[in-house]
């Protein structure tokens, strides 16, 4: 890797993201790192339940073919692949891993670099004896109140061992929960020699990796900057970020691909997902938002500067998921003319028929898609000529009883409700477990991240 510039590329920014976008990122242009995002709070527990019913899964299963395409391409370019797509099952990952590179000939010489301490699911009961609150720092709850009903836990773990598996010349580096920025700058304080407390320069790479994660999102997509005229949506290209060793990177795109990089559109990713402006925390450092400074560096590219940085906490965030009920949902559409006062009587009938049998519910909630599902009472009163509207209706209980009779009492307002009733189509509505979120933080020092690197035989 250069000295002077390093560039990191995004291939994906969450599982079910484009599968060709890695490998346009990989031969379209001049890459020194491929960096790929799978996972989210809510893909944790969802990967846990799938290591459940089959010990052999738990982590992002579209990554290991990916791979299997363009090992060729990154062990002749000399490229770095990192990736959280271990999930909670990174060694299943790294045992796909060393398959499909044998499979693609490169056997001998690729190294396959995981790393695993993140997940704590088995550690919950003794962590919490031992004095470890996790309490919600939503509520202040303290976690012992649910932990029968724990689903997973991951702590986000910082650059350390992805650090230490370039080192180790590690092709490709495999997490679990990492925190999503770390894929980005990890290779930064590898490559220009970072010290950890170099406040400053971790912060550019905290702003760079916040840029990068989210994919195509930095150079266009879902974006309300002008979004009718970014050319070519279809073949949108992903963001690089070209880095520096004094911290200041410049974000921009392989030539020829759709999309745009402009300093509106980076701002828009900036704002993704911010609490405090001020203090952008990670595991590694503290990024002060307010301190960025962006400018237009050519066509597609927008250098980012001036970011200032403060020490790490004494903490790392701890993201949890329980079971905490059930839940339906179920629509009809309803066409004009009166086609919103056709969906209110539904709803109403609804109700009345749920109260009559004596169902509780913890929550009932009721949407009038066309008119305010989007915005709510902000939508105002309903025009009196919408051609039609859906009835969205959801229920929420702590058993499964109650939702499961609800899912039987949509379908009788076809023939017993208001007229001009369609859109019933996939037969009843599912009743589906409801996973909660339950973020906490731990002691830095009760997490320890273990790292392995091994040649791919041939």
């Amino acid at each position: 890797m250069s000295a002077r510039a390093l560039r990191v590329a995004c291939g994906q920014g969450f599982w079910g993201d484009r599968l060709d976008a890695p490998v346009e990122q990989v031969r379209r242009g001049p890459i020194d790192v491929l960096m790929l995002d799978y996972l989210a709070e809510v893909t944790m527990s969802i990967l846990q339940k799938q290591k459940a019913r089959d010990p052999a899964q738990g982590y992002a299963r579209d990554f290991v073919p990916l791979l299997g395409e363009i090992f060729p391409d990154v062990v002749e370019k000399g490229i770095r692949v990192i990736s959280n797509a271990g999930g909670v099952n990174v060694a299943g990952c790294r045992d796909g891993l060393i398959e499909a590179a044998r499979e693609a000939g490169v056997g001998g010489r690729a190294r396959i670099g995981t790393v695993t301490g993140d997940d704590i699911l088995e550690r919950l009961p003794d962590l919490v004896r031992s004095g470890h609150e996790l309490a919600n720092m939503d509520d202040g709850r303290p976690l012992e109140e649910i932990l029968e009903r724990v689903e997973s836990a991951n702590a986000y773990i910082g650059a350390a061992p992805i650090v230490a598996a370039l080192e180790r010349d590690a092709t490709v580096v495999v997490t679990g929960r990492s925190t999503d920025t770390a894929l980005t700058y990890a290779p930064m304080i590898h490559a220009f020699g970072w010290a950890w407390d170099d406040w400053d320069r971790i912060a550019h790479g905290i702003v760079a990796g916040h840029v990068n994660e989210c994919g195509a999102q930095a150079s266009g997509g879902n974006c309300l900057v002008d979004w009718e005229s970014i050319p070519d949506l279809a073949g949108i290209g992903y963001p690089i970020v070209e880095a520096t060793p004094d911290g200041p990177f410049v974000l921009t795109k392989h030539a020829g691909t759709g999309g745009r990089i402009s300093p509106a559109i980076v701002k828009e990713q900036i704002l993704y997902e911010m609490g405090d402006p001020a203090g952008y925390i990670t595991p590694d450092g503290v990024a002060d938002f307010t301190t960025i400074r962006l400018e237009e560096d050519g066509p597609d590219r927008v250098r980012v500067h001036g970011v200032k940085g403060r020490p790490r906490t004494g903490q790392l965030k701890v993201s949890i998921s329980y079971r905490a009920g059930y839940k339906a949902i179920g629509t009809l559409v309803y066409a004009w003319p009166d086609a919103v006062a056709k969906a209110r009587r539904a709803d109403e009938v609804l109700r009345e028929r749920l109260d009559r049998l004596g169902l509780a519910f913890d929550q009932v909630r009721t949407e009038f898609v066309g008119w305010n599902a989007t915005h709510g009472p902000l939508a105002g009163p309903p025009p009196e000529d919408l051609p039609e509207v859906e009835l969205r209706v959801a229920v929420k209980a702590a058993e499964r009883a109650p939702v499961e009779r609800f899912t039987r009492e949509i379908a009788p307002l076809i023939l017993s409700g208001p007229p001009s009733v369609t859109g019933f189509a996939g037969g009843r509505p599912r009743v589906q477990e409801i996973v909660a979120y339950w973020p906490a933080l731990i002691d830095r020092a009760a997490i320890e991240p273990g790292l392995e690197v091994e040649v791919v035989e041939a």
